[in-house]
This record gives C-alpha cells, sequence and structure tokens, in this order.
C-alpha cells in the first residue's frame, strides 16, 4: 500500500471568503473521485485549523501501488479538480510512503 499526501497552501493575496469556498469546492471535488477513479482506496481532504500555520490544506489518500498514484495523478477527472484548486496555490508538497 502506498499513502500519498499532499499539503496546499494559499496564495497570500486570497481573501478568507474566497479560500473557504476555494476550500470547500475542492474537498468536494477530492472527496467524490473514487466513485469515477476505483483504485483509489481511500481518500480525503481536511482543513489546518492552526492560524500560526502557513499550510491550509492536508489531502490524505491510500493505493495499492506507486503506479496507481502516478495514474490517479493524470486522470481527467483528478486534473480536472486539481486544476481548479492550482490558480489559488502558493506551494504544494507531496509524499509517497509505503505503509
Amino acid at each position: 500500500m502506498v499513502k500519498h499526501i499532499v499539503m496546499f497552501a494559499f496564495k497570500d493575496d486570497l481573501d478568507a471568503a474566497k479560500r473557504q469556498e476555494v476550500m470547500e469546492a475542492f474537498r468536494q471535488g477530492i472527496e467524490a473521485l473514487p466513485s469515477v477513479i476505483p483504485f483509489i482506496r481511500e481518500i480525503r481532504v481536511d482543513f489546518n485549523i492552526n492560524p500560526a500555520e502557513t499550510t491550509h490544506i492536508c489531502l490524505t489518500s491510500l493505493f495499492d501501488s506507486l503506479d496507481d498514484v502516478q495514474a490517479y495523478a493524470v486522470h481527467p477527472s483528478h486534473v480536472a479538480v486539481a486544476g481548479a484548486l492550482k490558480p489559488y496555490v502558493k506551494h504544494r508538497a507531496c509524499v509517497d510512503y509505503a505503509c
């Protein structure tokens, strides 16, 4: 199994109302993906509640293999959801590890 974790930080000029709107849309889009990408074993999106930190979103997911993670990354449904978030993101960090 492979755990895939991605964290996102928003651009500094994004106001709080728009940030919340974008975060909720991203969560809804990502958490709907298992219905169209059957090799996603688990997936969830959580929001950072600590205002002292600079990362806003944490996506955690579980796949059978790194090949499945890579197929997920280029799947058109995932690309569409991620593409809607991308204009608002200042930086992204990712880790994939065997579990």
